[in-house]
């Protein structure tokens, strides 16, 4: 072991070039664009920094000065660079739009409704749950009645129609959460507020951009306080628009 680390370190210019070949291969790793390849390379990258700042150490107990100010250096652009890439990474996310909902059929032998914008629903079923629009497209809010329901918490699971994929699932549960408890037998409104929604926040549908509707499957579930098992209480087909970040 200590040969094998005088062989990396002796050397001054052996981590050095062991970084600038990491760095190679982060940068093609975000060419390729495949997330094991790029996940792969940049741990390799984190190997090379790693490896600047043993020899920067090693070189300063060596008293090594020119040798140990090099690699520091180079660590310190190389942190920077990073720094400025990935700001440049996100303003390029942030700004290219979300191609979700680009080649999505909305069905037409279903039933899809539409949010409502802030109006009581004309009927309500015992349970029912409606979609409201919030203040931008993609952002939604929801109102659930119900009679008789142990004490709980409800919330929101949503799938695009046609591919069945989850929306959202990183974050809609917690977002969407309300707090229930109705012992009378007679149908009770409850609804997101300040109190039980992310932040005083609607919640979000991040796939998807504005200006282009596909369709949605969202389902309220249920969860009691007394540790007994999550149901699914009703669903309903929406049409909806992602957010446009």
């Amino acid at each position: 072991m200590k040969e094998i680390f005088k062989f990396c370190f002796d050397k001054w210019w052996r981590p050095i070039l062991f970084f600038g070949f990491t760095v190679g291969l982060f940068v093609v790793g975000e060419l390729i664009e495949k997330p094991w390849i790029q996940n792969t390379f940049f741990f390799l990258f984190g190997l090379g920094l790693l490896g600047l700042l043993i020899s920067t150490t090693y070189q300063l107990i060596k008293k090594h000065w020119s040798f140990a100010i090099l690699t520091a250096a180079l660590i310190g652009v190389a942190l920077v660079g990073f720094f400025f890439y990935s700001i440049a990474m996100f303003w390029k996310i942030q700004s290219e739009p979300d191609k979700y909902a680009d080649n999505l059929k909305i069905p037409t032998n279903i039933q899809i409704n539409q949010p409502l914008d802030k109006i009581e629903p004309e009927q309500i079923n015992d349970p029912d749950f409606y979609i409201y629009n919030s203040f931008q497209p993609g952002l939604y809010e929801y109102a659930f009645w119900t009679k008789q329901i142990e004490k709980g918490e409800i919330y929101l699971k949503a799938f695009e129609i046609t591919k069945n994929d989850q929306l959202s699932v990183d974050r809609l549960k917690e977002s969407s959460l309300i707090q229930v408890y109705n012992p009378k037998d007679s149908i009770v409104k409850f609804q997101m507020d300040k109190g039980n929604s992310e932040l005083g926040m609607p919640f979000t549908i991040y796939e998807g951009d504005w200006g282009k509707p596909y369709s949605a499957r969202f389902e309220v579930w249920f969860k009691p306080d007394n540790l007994g098992k999550e149901r699914k209480l009703i669903e309903k087909n929406y049409q909806i628009e992602g957010w446009q970040r």
